[in-house]
């Protein structure tokens, strides 16, 4: 794969002997797939938006909480790459950094992630941009405008508390949510770990990786 575009103009670490190549791509962007239990086997769910696509980032696989990204022109729809955070093409900060995951379930990041990104070496002449790579770790990135659908009730990124959900276990932001919503006030294991205030203990679908089955949802 042809590096793509230029890279951030500071130090990076070496790569080592083989040419290396870093990746990103985006596992999730507004939304989070949980899914809620009905009876015997209904089910419904919130998909998440993913993809396979990938960009160069020259960072050398070493990502630091502070750092920013953006869109890679070269790698569309959903590639991304480093910039520094004063260039015009960046759009979101490092928030946290976590570590790699096959399980996307499995990553949780802070309430006011936006977008989680991740990050992938890719060596010799591989192909980043059909998804390929060695995961490394993953980015919890956080918009640099003011729009944040990851903020607690905002309607978007991973479920956390203090988001709204539907009676289908499907996030909403609480500004729009009916006398038919909840409140999430706890993610958990098991419905008796739920707070007093719990009115609709919703059982998830299993999911591997994941650190709670149960969205404890209160009155909004």
């Amino acid at each position: 794969m042809t590096q793509p575009g230029s890279t951030p103009n500071r130090p990076r670490k070496g790569a080592g002997c083989l040419q290396s190549l870093l990746v990103l791509a985006v596992i999730l962007g507004l939304g989070y797939g949980a899914s809620k239990i009905f009876g015997d086997e209904s089910s419904k769910s919130k998909g998440s938006s993913s993809s396979s696509s990938s960009a160069s980032d020259g960072k050398g696989g070493s990502w630091e909480i502070g750092d920013c990204g953006g869109p890679d022109p070269e790698n569309k729809p959903d590639g991304y790459r480093a910039f520094d955070c004063d260039e015009q093409g960046a759009t979101f900060k490092a928030l946290k950094i976590e570590d790699a995951s096959f399980l996307p379930n499995a990553i949780q990041c802070p309430a006011g992630t936006d977008l989680i990104i991740q990050v992938s070496r890719v060596f010799g002449s591989g192909d980043g941009k059909k998804g390929g790579g060695i995961p490394t770790n993953t980015v919890c990135g956080r918009n640099l405008t003011g729009d944040h659908p990851g903020d607690a009730g905002a309607g978007g990124g991973q479920l956390v508390e203090g988001d709204c959900v539907s009676a289908t276990a499907k996030e909403i932001a609480c500004a729009s949510a009916g006398a038919n919503d909840f409140k999430v006030l706890g993610l958990v294991k098991e419905k008796t770990e739920c707070p007093a205030a719990t009115t609709e203990p919703m059982q998830l679908m299993m999911a591997m990786g994941r650190p709670y089955d149960v969205i404890c949802g209160g009155k909004v």
